[in-house]
């Protein structure tokens, strides 16, 4: 056991209120580390860890081709756990403090043309029933023209979905809430989806999506059928959920949408995330959802 650990959890739990997966990954990057340290320095207690020893790890996971995004979360993962542990009393001298993150190559994000999702609307066959059509051609849609994350789109509730307002809340990172307006072209396939749905299944089940026998989507569920389905119209390597969150941000930023309101419908927390998709424009926040080229109103 990890001196600290499980405060650690209980912190990131119920203070910070992260979420399921990103606690996961705080997790696993954090006994990956101790177990190198203990393997490589002959079981060497936590208390005594320093900045060498970090070092040593950053340098075994280049060069096994761990790619630098990824040792950078792990070492954002380590900084928050050490950082705790110091707080707390646990240890004396924060051995990350020296450390230094390894330079990310910038990163252009792929995203599908909007001629491509243009052409989705065409040819793509949704589903062999009525439910399964109406469902993944939401979901397809949705997370396009809503630029959601494939978990905020799980985690709709039936309560979170005002069609007469054509709103959706949504729980992004952090447990921050952001309004998703509903495109007018989407309105009535929402409408069609949630009354055969609740005909269906009833609304015991609160989740908002379901499977074809009436329970929560799952995350599989969503990565297959929006890489299935964008097979069929691009030939870019990466296609899934956030492929479409790309191609939102990108389409918005193509269309004149200022960087901030941009960040603003991401739920981005920082400018630092949304800059690989804007350079420039000067247009207000209320306005920038209007310019997606899935709005009518355009």
């Amino acid at each position: 056991m990890i001196d600290g650990f499980d405060s650690f959890i209980n912190y990131l739990t119920f203070e910070k209120r992260y979420s399921q997966h990103t606690i996961t990954a705080y997790t696993k990057d954090i006994h990956q580390f101790n177990a190198y340290a203990k393997s490589t320095y002959d079981d060497l207690d936590i208390k005594h860890y320093t900045h060498h020893h970090l070092r040593s790890w950053i340098v075994f996971l280049l060069q096994n081709d761990i790619t630098e995004k990824s040792i950078n979360r792990k070492i954002s993962s380590i900084k928050t756990f050490f950082k705790f542990l110091k707080r707390k009393g646990i240890i004396k001298t924060n051995p990350t403090a020296k450390i230094t993150a390894p330079k990310i190559p910038k990163r252009v994000a792929e995203f599908v043309h909007e001629s491509e999702m243009v052409r989705a609307l065409d040819i793509i066959e949704w589903g062999d029933s009525e439910f399964s059509h109406l469902r993944n051609k939401l979901i397809f849609f949705l997370l396009y023209s809503g630029g959601l994350r494939r978990s905020e789109l799980i985690n709709i509730q039936l309560s979170d979905v005002d069609i007469i307002n054509t709103q959706i809340k949504v729980l992004g990172k952090g447990a921050k809430e952001r309004r998703i307006t509903i495109l007018p072209d989407l309105v009535k396939l929402m409408e069609d989806y949630l009354v055969l749905r609740n005909r269906l299944f009833g609304t015991e089940i609160k989740s908002f999506f379901v499977t074809e026998k009436g329970q929560a989507i799952y995350p599989k569920l969503v990565y297959k059928l929006v890489k299935e389905k964008l097979s069929s119209v691009t030939t870019i390597k990466k296609k899934s959920p956030h492929t479409l969150r790309h191609s939102f941000a990108t389409h918005l930023s193509n269309n004149g949408a200022e960087i901030n309101a941009i960040k603003e419908l991401l739920g981005h927390s920082s400018l630092a995330a949304t800059q690989i998709y804007t350079q420039n424009s000067i247009k207000q926040l209320k306005e920038a959802h209007k310019m997606h080229p899935r709005s009518s109103e355009k």
